[in-house]
């Protein structure tokens, strides 16, 4: 697990409800139990105040970070995608986008990762649909120098051309299969009864990190744009059930890091 990765995790599942602040003592023991070392911790902190997610500030316990507002807007998203809280009507239309791609590969696999996030899929190098608009897209952008047109479009076909258009822009086969695995893989994870508070948090923590990788991977297609007995539909049972579960012990350990971290050091 990457640190910078596991930070976005750290703050938007744990540290955004409680105010998104935290010192760096507390960042460095809550990573600990995943196996990142404090240099990490510190170095991919430098890197996200670099990119303006994080904002140092002093606490009355020493040096810590708060989120900034671009930080606490995406993730305020991701969270709304990871729990499935957000509104997934749709009104038979498809937000697309004609750009021009990026010379460099690099920044075409940048862009194509970035596009993926907010929901879009690709018809081919230059042409993006989504289900839904994004209020982020046309900023980012128009930030990374993209030129682009945008329209709101309904296919001609109704919805199986719809249909039709959405199995050219995602792979559901293999997104299906992706899901399988997940849940598979999970159930070791979060099976057994954790030992103690900070095993809970760890478990918690692993099994929400890798469902967070289909907020790259899944725009949550409606239901009618998808197979029968869709695979993501029983994953999202699983995962919330086990999320729900670990949550009260995960958050005692959370509560303890912080409070360790924020108390004044005793004397020698």
């Amino acid at each position: 697990m990457q640190a910078r990765s596991a930070l976005f995790d750290l703050y938007g599942d744990y540290l955004r409800p409680r105010g998104g602040r935290a010192p760096v003592a507390a960042l460095v023991r809550l990573l600990a139990p995943l196996g990142i070392a404090a240099p990490a911790v510190r170095t991919a902190v430098s890197r996200m105040v670099r990119q303006g997610w994080l904002h140092p500030l002093r606490l009355s316990s020493g040096p810590g970070y708060l989120l900034t507002p671009k930080a606490t807007r995406r993730l305020d998203d991701s969270s709304a995608r990871i729990y499935r809280t957000g509104r997934l009507a749709w009104d038979g239309k498809f937000d697309l986008l004609v750009i021009e791609p990026p010379a460099a590969r690099a920044e075409r696999q940048r862009l194509a990762s970035t596009l993926s996030f907010l929901g879009y899929g690709s018809i081919d190098t230059g042409t993006w649909v989504a289900p839904r608009p994004s209020d982020e897209v046309e900023h980012l952008l128009a930030d990374a120098g993209i030129v682009f047109e945008r329209f709101t479009a309904g296919h001609t076909g109704g919805l199986r051309g719809a249909a039709a258009l959405v199995r050219r822009a995602w792979n559901l086969p293999e997104l299906a299969a992706a899901y399988e695995r997940f849940v598979q893989d999970a159930r070791e994870l979060v099976e057994q009864p954790p030992a103690d508070d900070e095993a809970a948090y760890l478990a918690r923590f692993t099994l929400v990190h890798r469902w967070r990788t289909f907020l790259f991977r899944d725009p949550q297609l409606p239901p009618v744009l998808l197979p029968d007995r869709w695979a993501g539909t029983a994953a999202a049972a699983f995962f919330d059930h086990h999320a729900a579960r670990l949550r009260p012990p995960a958050d005692r350990f959370v509560d303890r890091c912080l409070d360790n971290a924020q108390r004044p050091p005793v004397p020698a």
